[in-house]
């Protein structure tokens, strides 16, 4: 692979902290770059991803699919020779028991018509 091939990406977190900065080609998944998240989390964040569903990848204001190369998720990959493309990366907050059961009770328990006639 030759080094002009190569794309320079960071990942930025909600709190504006940098993590795992990396080359790579324009023909990486998204889906592997977000397991190479996953796997160099640094240990003193919180809320660390358990898997790459966790993790949602945000670019130009779109949320990457997992199965799209680089290259396909129309990165401006040609448009900044040299540059750096900074990727916005949102975690998943762990799902609770109290949050599901509370969802449950919030929901009518039969189906009902809400209709008001005036």
């Amino acid at each position: 692979m030759a080094e002009e091939d190569l794309v320079e990406l960071k990942f930025r977190l909600a709190d504006g902290t940098d993590i795992v900065p990396t080359n790579c080609s324009p023909s990486t998944s998204v889906g592997s770059l977000k397991e190479r998240i996953v796997a160099q989390w640094p240990k003193e964040k919180e809320n660390a991803p358990k898997t790459i569903n966790d993790v949602k990848l945000i670019n130009g204001g779109k949320i990457l699919e997992n199965n799209k190369t680089l290259a396909e998720s129309r990165l401006p990959i040609g448009e900044l020779p040299g540059g750096v493309i900074t990727m916005h990366v949102v975690i998943r907050p762990p799902a609770s028991d109290k949050n599901t059961e509370k969802l449950k009770d919030d929901f009518p328990k039969k189906n009902r018509c809400l209709c008001t006639i005036l």
